[in-house]
């Protein structure tokens, strides 16, 4: 009996401790991809916020979908923020936790009220083999869950492929010999049915441009700034993440941006806004220092490169502004 109750007490220690330790292993994993954007899915690009970008020699995979938005499927273009889109839930709903954040709390929740009603920790669950019962449920709602995205995913962007079957090719003028190595490539294509929109050698250098002045105010935490170089959908982002950055003392400093490669994906006009989406991989120190003894945190001062799809937004008259922000797969 002495031998039951000693390895139900570590069962309990053990479960304690996985429970505890689960959301802070996920919270220093989400410090490492402290950049700007949080190594996130961030933005919108009109009308085309649900759709792909098209795959790039930069990008060969495919974008990600946002997990943060302000636009809603079906809609012409940017709309009022879905209900609770933006919102962030406690600890165990942070962007990055996901499926296993839940799963934490699920182990923890459990455990508490089993110790509310007197039936020590692991009564919640009802055992350790419950423990294992609940794991499988739950990778069978991840699988399900998975298929029912893919298949809402096919029916809401149907033959995505043909949606750049129209592109007759490079839509820019005479320029320089595209280049994959550094820079930009010149390539991609307007919306079928609209007008072609010109991506010059100049927008090119502006998109350039603001990788690095976008970059250098998130390391000053320079929230003016950052409202004059992107769109106020990311610029409300960013300061949301900021101020979740003082929260936990820390501040993110990224330096040595350097653009290595980068490519049209597509550029298309909706309305007086011009977009342009550009698959773009760049090296950079990233580092999270705490705040006010500058103790390194995360990162390194290694290099380190990175692909990402970054969209821009331009109203008729007015410079470039960043809208979005898509990781690759």
């Amino acid at each position: 009996m002495n031998f039951l109750h000693r390895t139900r007490g570590a069962v309990a220690a053990l479960a304690v401790t996985l429970s505890l330790a689960m959301p802070l292993a996920l919270a220093l994993s989400s410090a490492a991809e402290a950049r700007i954007g949080g190594g996130g899915n961030s933005g919108s690009r009109g009308s085309r916020s649900f759709m792909a970008p098209k795959s790039t020699p930069t990008a060969p995979g495919t974008a990600q979908p946002f997990n943060r938005t302000m636009s809603q499927p079906g809609s012409p273009g940017m709309t009022a923020p879905a209900a609770g889109a933006a919102a962030k839930g406690g600890f165990f709903n942070r962007p990055g936790m996901g499926m296993l954040g839940g799963l934490a709390a699920g182990f923890l929740g459990a455990g508490l009220l089993g110790m509310l009603f007197g039936g020590g920790f692991m009564s919640g669950l009802g055992g350790f083999a419950s423990i294992i019962g609940l794991i499988l449920q739950i990778a069978l709602v991840v699988i399900v869950a998975r298929l029912a995205w893919s298949w809402w995913q096919r029916r809401n962007n149907p033959q995505p492929a043909q949606a750049y079957a129209s592109n007759a090719g490079p839509t820019v003028g005479p320029g320089p010999e595209p280049s994959y190595r550094t820079g930009f490539g010149f390539g991609g294509g307007s919306a079928p049915n609209q007008p072609p929109l010109e991506i010059k050698p100049e927008d090119y250098e502006a998109f350039e441009r603001l990788l690095s002045d976008i970059q250098a105010a998130w390391s000053n935490e320079d929230v003016e700034r950052l409202n004059k170089l992107t769109t106020p959908e990311m610029a409300s982002y960013f300061a949301k993440d900021l101020e979740e950055n003082k929260a936990n003392n820390d501040i993110n400093k990224v330096s040595d941006v350097k653009l290595l490669q980068g490519d049209l994906a597509e550029a298309w006009r909706e309305g007086e806004t011009d977009y342009a989406t550009v698959a773009m991989r760049f090296s950079l120190v990233d580092k999270t220092l705490e705040r006010g003894t500058n103790r390194l945190v995360a990162g390194s001062e290694t290099p380190i490169e990175v692909t990402e799809v970054w969209t821009f937004a331009r109203r008729s008259g007015s410079d470039w502004e960043l809208s979005a922000i898509q990781q690759t797969n």
